[in-house]
């Protein structure tokens, strides 16, 4: 009984943990940033679509903007736009 105490408390104490970042280890503070350039650009994305590379950069699959376009975009790692295909 007190290995399930234990258990529950260590997974209660772990979860604000998991709850900061992001699916895929990105930072919350990140996505957000983000989401608040894609409303400055009038256009939207689901969050959960947001994949860090490898290098740092981020892909931005299915962001649909204003007027009904929608595109992939690739940020770099300072979140500066650098690239843009049409789907």
């Amino acid at each position: 009984m007190k290995r399930i105490i234990f258990a529950c408390a260590a997974l209660a104490l772990a979860t604000p943990v998991f709850a900061e970042s992001h699916e895929g280890g990105i930072p919350q503070e990140t996505v957000d940033a983000i989401m608040s350039m894609l409303t400055d650009m009038e256009c939207q994305m689901a969050p959960d679509d947001i994949e860090m590379e490898d290098d740092g950069s981020y892909e931005l699959d299915d962001v649909i903007c204003k007027g009904g376009n929608q595109f992939d975009i690739e940020l770099d790692a300072d979140l500066n736009e650098v690239g843009r295909r049409a789907e």
